[in-house]
């Protein structure tokens, strides 16, 4: 008969995942309780928390969730670093100043990473920034567009200006200026 504490665990293992949009699975060699307190306090206020699992608890509740490909990195002890967003940027360098906590793997919306992958993600430019850049991009085109159309007809108004000055200037005959033929010789 399952232990009740081991079914809680469970059950706040699953509510964790179920909440969170980055889950990544870091190695975890053991570390002084204010280093273990500092550590949380730098990821909390990026909205990451640490939690602490046994792979007895959190193997059969992966097993049976989106994340089972993260299965095989539950080998050691490990941490769980959860946030119901993705800052992957501010993640990885939180954890370079922590040489006990190493980063395995994350799953960050729905997409399992490796730790390389993770350092790529965290090299995308944020949502907020690609959306200026498409916007940029695609208002570019059109004004280039509207830019190259109004030549033509501004470069046209300008000949036929010059053209009316230079009739108006020999008094309105169309007669060809001096020293030009008119075609006959």
């Amino acid at each position: 008969q399952e232990d009740g504490q081991a079914r809680v665990l469970r059950r706040q293992v699953q509510e964790v995942l179920r909440g969170s949009r980055m889950v990544a699975v870091c190695h975890y060699n053991s570390m002084a309780e204010e280093d273990v307190a500092t550590l949380r306090h730098f990821l909390r206020r990026h909205n990451i928390h640490l939690k602490f699992v046994l792979n007895e608890i959190v193997r059969p509740v992966l097993a049976q969730s989106k994340f089972r490909n993260l299965l095989p990195l539950f080998v050691c002890q490990n941490v769980l670093l959860v946030s119901p967003e993705a800052p992957a940027r501010e993640m990885l360098r939180v954890l370079r100043g922590v040489p006990q906590v190493t980063l395995l793997g994350a799953c960050i919306d729905d997409t399992i990473l490796s730790r390389q992958g993770v350092e790529n993600f965290a090299q995308l430019p944020s949502l907020q920034e690609s959306r200026g850049q498409a916007v940029a991009a695609l208002s570019l085109l059109p004004s280039q567009t509207l830019s190259l159309l109004q030549q033509g007809p501004a470069h046209l108004t300008a000949l036929l200006d010059e053209h009316i000055r230079r009739l108006q200037g020999t008094g309105g005959t169309t007669e060809p200026p001096q020293g030009q033929s008119s075609g006959d010789q």
